[in-house]
């Protein structure tokens, strides 16, 4: 398939630019000025002011007006109009996910940055709680495809998003603006600008409220869930004390404080019956119900603040620029994490601040000549704990008696001769305390010859070095986890074997008498019966046919851990990467260029900050003999290596007055790729040996008449992990990776019109298709049966319409009717193994169908 799809793009890439190349020496006469209907756009992919046609990247924009009339609110509904980006929220308002091309990780785990960097106005943003917040007076949203890694400082390896917010003006300016909608929607924002001192210093404020009820019920702990509740402010000052030298302060601060998210019931396995034996509920394998069952409200706290402070200078031969930023983000999540009113946790609770200090110093030519060259510098320092704690709940106990047929208590009673109720508690369970000191510096270069008129030779290089000190530590409670049932086993084991060898002569096993006599008449017989009894028991400790105990080993959720850094393991990583770009482009005509790069990516490695930490199995010996291993010690991975990215990317941009075009062809593989995969009991984070996706890019906007611009575009995929052998349920090399599209579509049309009376108005519609993609990797054969198998089953494919129709004033009063997901396409956005229930699934079901109207007033 992969050659297939690279020989259609090449002969399409052909076919586009075949006829402009023939009319190269005898160019058709431009349009005249009234025949233009479509605006340059402006980039700054490059970190230099460009238009849209002359960046050979390959990049998304998504400008003002498709913002407001889309009702595209923060960075999650960018998907809807840009088919390469996929953002998706799982269990919390602070897990997003964003991924470009098919690659993309960072949520669930703050030791784990994304692998597509966030910017707003150039500050780096370098986690999902940190991005999701809403935005005010955005100017322009850049979806930059492909590793960025030359320009942008840290973590770029499969992409990054760039917004672009508005700065203060010398003219006195604003609005106001409110929105009402269903499921109680109160949304209000507004903002003012203007000057201080004119022509000098200018300033801007902005601030938003966002509220909504959620469209689930909750029918055990009332009220409902996937609400919005959010606010936030930002202010802005602009000092201009010469035409050359600008100071920009930007300061922010926003909070949410929502319950979310809704998890579904997608297979109601064999634990469902010990649900509602214990009186619980969920409400079974109907996701679109949007019922649930949950012992108490989930929590999501996140506040996230921060200052800016952006200096340009322009000398005679350059412009320095530099950006320095401070920023916290603080978040509170909690939430019943088995979602069924049986009380299986009461609490899964984490606790984490986030601080990081960013640095980018850049020197850019600003000379007309055969040489552009850009040199810079880029700091990051960031600090970050965490603390969670995860608890069973009053139902527990008896739920794991239930599927173990009392077993827990015969454990404790007969084998242990411990009191009842001493495993499996209510309150019991881990606290865990991690944290991660990470210093990061890169300097990077580039330069642009430009060979002809027409033709530009591009090189850039980038020098990474990044440094991480980890650590983690646990408080665990939960003894019953802690319990060797091999061990345990092997004792019984034993004495069955023991005490019926010893029937066969007579002699009862239990009378002390009887046995002291016996070994005292004939030593040499009951030596062999202790020998042979325990020869029995070491060959059976393992079958779980033989030792009824392992089976309760499922069970035991949350194994003690290993606290490091210890004598063994250091908890420090040090990377250090180079990376390149090599860029070719040509001006074919004034109008169409094509382009051909190459250019590779970074991420450094990250560390599992999270109880599903542990030790390397290459490191289980020396452990060992520094006497650190601890019961039932399980192993995994401490941390992720490195991505490093490469992709060879061909392209064509065209622009005319009444259309234009962007088509991309590329083969971009990421090697180490760092795959955090949900088990059912933790994650699994482990490095992809190498993962590919060959792919095709375009989007065409057409305006055929004045009032009518229509947009298409789309992304096909081959994706494949070329290798990938340590994965969680082994090797799966040869196999497509899980949650990736092969064919993505969005077609969108707006016509703008004027009433009569002289009213302005606009119809805008815009549709989203994503193919067939599973849920889950594939499980490697040969191995292990495992709750993941189920999911293979399922797959997903979007169909969503949005739609709007908006009205303007010569007052600048304007009133927009919205809807998004218009037709209620239904499906589910990521499924998982239900938490503590083998055989189960759950799910995270889409947005339903919401609508508004939204009123604002511009001054």
């Amino acid at each position: 398939m992969k050659f297939a799809l690279l020989t259609s793009s090449a002969l399409l890439l052909g076919t586009l630019a075949a006829p402009v190349a023939l009319a190269q020496d005898a160019p058709a006469a431009p349009e005249t000025g009234d025949q233009r209907r479509l605006q340059a756009v402006t980039v700054t992919a490059q970190k230099r002011e460009q238009t849209l046609q002359d960046v050979p990247v390959a990049v998304s924009v998504v400008d003002e007006t498709t913002l407001e009339q889309a009702e595209i609110l923060d960075i999650g509904a960018l998907q809807s109009v840009v088919p390469s980006l996929r953002v998706g929220q799982l269990q919390s308002s602070a897990n997003t996910n964003f991924i470009i091309r098919g690659f993309g990780n960072g949520a669930n785990n703050a030791g784990i940055e994304p692998s597509v960097g966030v910017f707003i106005d150039g500050v780096y943003r370098s986690r999902s709680a940190a991005q999701i917040a809403d935005l005010p007076n955005l100017q322009r949203v850049e979806v930059l495809r492909g590793p960025q890694s030359t320009l942008f400082g840290k973590n770029a390896s499969a992409g990054v998003i760039s917004i672009v917010t508005e700065a203060p003006q010398y003219e006195w300016g604003g609005g106001a603006e409110l929105s009402l909608g269903n499921y109680q929607l109160f949304r209000i924002k507004g903002d003012v600008t203007g000057p201080i001192i004119d022509d000098v210093l200018a300033f801007s404020l902005a601030a938003g409220l966002n509220e909504r009820d959620g469209y689930a019920e909750d029918l055990a702990a009332g009220g409902t869930t996937n609400q919005r509740d959010r606010n936030d402010v930002r202010a802005q000052l602009l000092f201009e004390p010469t035409p050359d030298l600008s100071f920009r302060v930007i300061g922010d601060y926003g909070e949410i404080d929502e319950i979310c998210c809704v998890a579904a019931n997608l297979v109601n396995g064999p634990t469902g019956a010990a649900v509602f034996a214990l009186g619980g509920a969920l409400d079974p394998e109907d996701p679109f119900s949007f019922q649930v069952f949950n012992n108490f409200p989930s929590t999501n706290e996140i506040t996230n603040s921060g200052v800016s402070f952006h200096s340009d200078w322009t000398l005679p031969f350059a412009t320095l620029s530099t950006i320095y930023a401070d920023r916290r983000v603080d978040l509170l999540t909690d939430q019943d994490i088995d979602f069924t009113s049986a009380d299986l946790a009461q609490r899964s609770e984490n606790d984490a601040q986030i601080e990081t200090r960013t640095y980018e110093a850049r020197l850019t030519s600003n000379t007309d000549g055969a040489i552009d060259w850009m040199v810079g510098a880029f700091y990051f320092d960031e600090t970050v704990r965490t603390r969670t704690n995860f608890e069973y709940g009053a139902d527990f106990r008896a739920y794991v008696d239930a599927l173990s047929g009392n077993g827990v208590t015969a454990t404790e009673q007969g084998i242990l001769g411990l009191p009842a109720g001493t495993f499996l508690a209510a309150g019991q369970g881990p606290a865990e305390f991690f944290g991660q000191d990470n210093e990061a510096l890169s300097v990077f270069g580039t330069v642009d010859f430009h060979v002809t008129d027409r033709l530009t030779l591009t090189a850039g290089v980038n020098y990474t070095e990044d440094e991480k000190d980890a650590y983690g530590a646990q408080i665990n409670t939960d003894a019953f986890s802690a319990l060797d049932f091999v061990e345990i086993g092997n004792t019984v084991l034993f004495q069955t074997a023991f005490a019926q060898t010893l029937a066969g002569f007579g002699i009862d096993a239990t009378d002390p008498a009887q046995l002291a006599g016996f070994a005292a008449a004939d030593p040499a017989a009951f030596a062999q019966v202790q020998a042979g009894s325990q020869a029995f028991a070491d060959m059976n400790d393992t079958n779980p046919d033989v030792n009824p105990l392992l089976g309760f080993q499922p069970l035991q959720f949350l194994p003690p851990f290993v606290d490091f850094p210890n004598s063994v393991e250091s908890g420090q990583s040090s990377d250090d990467e180079v990376t390149w770009q090599l860029r070719a482009a040509y001006d074919l005509t004034d109008a169409v260029n094509i382009y051909a790069s190459a250019v590779t990516g970074f991420k450094a490695t990250s560390w599992n900050l999270s109880r599903d930490s542990r030790p390397f199995p290459e490191d289980l010996a020396a452990l060992q003999a520094a006497g650190l291993t601890v019961p039932n010690l399980t192993l995994g991975s401490r941390f992720a290596g490195p991505e490093e990215a490469t992709v060879y990317e061909l392209g064509l941009k065209a622009a005319f007055n009444t259309w234009a075009l962007n088509v991309a062809v590329f083969d971009q593989t990421i090697e180490g790729f760092q795959s955090n995969v949900f088990t059912g009991t933790g994650f699994a984070l482990a490095n992809a040996g190498e993962q590919s996706t060959l792919g095709l890019e375009f989007d065409a906007t057409w305006s055929p008449v004045e009032p009518l611009t229509l947009v298409f575009a789309g992304t096909f995929l081959d994706p494949e992990y070329d290798s990938f052998v340590a994965s969680a349920t082994g090797d799966i090399s040869g196999t497509q990776p899980s949650g990736i599209s092969e064919t993505a579509l969005s077609v969108s049309g707006a016509y703008n019109f004027t009433l009569p009376t002289g009213l302005d108005g606009f119809v805008r519609a815009d549709w989203q298709y994503e193919s067939e993609s599973d849920y889950f990797d594939a499980v490697a054969e040969g191995s292990p049966a495992t709750d993941n198998q189920a999911l293979l089953g399922f797959a997903r494919e979007i169909n969503t319409l949005n739609a709007s129709v908006g009205f303007l004033t010569d007052t600048g009063t304007s009133i927009t009717f919205w809807a998004r997901n218009l037709n209620d396409d239904q499906y589910v956005t990521t499924a998982f193994p239900s938490v503590a229930q083998a055989g189960s699934l759950s799910g995270y079901p889409n947005q339903p169908r919401t609508y508004g109207v939204t009123v604002r007033q511009s001054f």
